[in-house]
């Protein structure tokens, strides 16, 4: 079976985004894609930057506003964060583990893209779940030096550490910045292992790609 999951949100016409899943069949995928190398940091760079690279730019955002443009990450675990303007001109994508997050890779790809928060919509890809995902003190502690609201996406644990609710703490830095218009489910790679990959799962993993396109 070939699939890639839609995103449920109310976005223009002209705008065309999705997630891989492990069936999905790479013809499916939008031509011309271009990933940037992946560093788990905050770094955004425009999707004609890549183009025009010989080399993928160490990045993990990606934005674009001329048609055809295609913005595209790759998880297998973390968050893929998918932007669009409500007038269908501008469009982003993000991977949003938990060091980019708490690095402000969601608010740099908000300041990259130059729109009013009310003007920008987000959805929330495939990614593991708060109950799958256990970190340390040092994880916590990174979010909450930002924003002390940041506990409510802490769970403690039976092992005195912590279970980090990706989708919430990415919820609370997008309305931080006036984003408001927030889609997407939660599900869980961890424990979809029919549909997803998951790198903590199993380390040799591939990776799902998340993509959104101004045709």
């Amino acid at each position: 079976m070939t699939t890639i999951i839609t995103p449920e949100w109310p976005a223009p016409a002209n705008i065309v985004a999705g997630t891989t899943t492990r069936d999905t069949d790479a013809g499916l995928l939008p031509g011309g894609l271009r990933f940037p190398n992946q560093v788990h940091g905050a770094v955004v760079v425009p999707i004609g930057a890549l183009r025009n690279s010989e080399e993928p730019l160490d990045a993990d955002a990606v934005t674009g506003w001329r048609r055809g443009d295609v913005c595209a990450v790759r998880t297998a675990d973390c968050l893929p964060v998918l932007f669009c303007s409500t007038d269908g001109t501008q469009v982003a994508a993000a991977h949003a583990g938990w060091r980019g997050l708490a690095a402000g890779v969601l608010e740099n790809t908000f300041e990259a893209m130059n729109v009013e928060p009310d003007s920008l919509m987000a959805w929330l890809g495939p990614a593991i779940s708060q109950t799958k995902f256990e970190v340390g003190d040092e994880v916590r502690e990174a979010f909450l030096a930002h924003d002390a609201k940041a506990s409510a996406g802490f769970e403690p644990n039976a092992s005195g550490r912590w279970q980090a609710d990706l989708y919430a703490l990415a919820r609370q830095r997008l309305a931080s910045i006036g984003i408001h218009a927030i889609y997407g489910k939660e599900w869980c790679t961890y424990g979809d292992p029919e549909r997803f990959y998951s790198y903590r799962r199993g380390q040799e993993t591939g990776r799902m790609v998340s993509f959104v396109a101004l045709k």
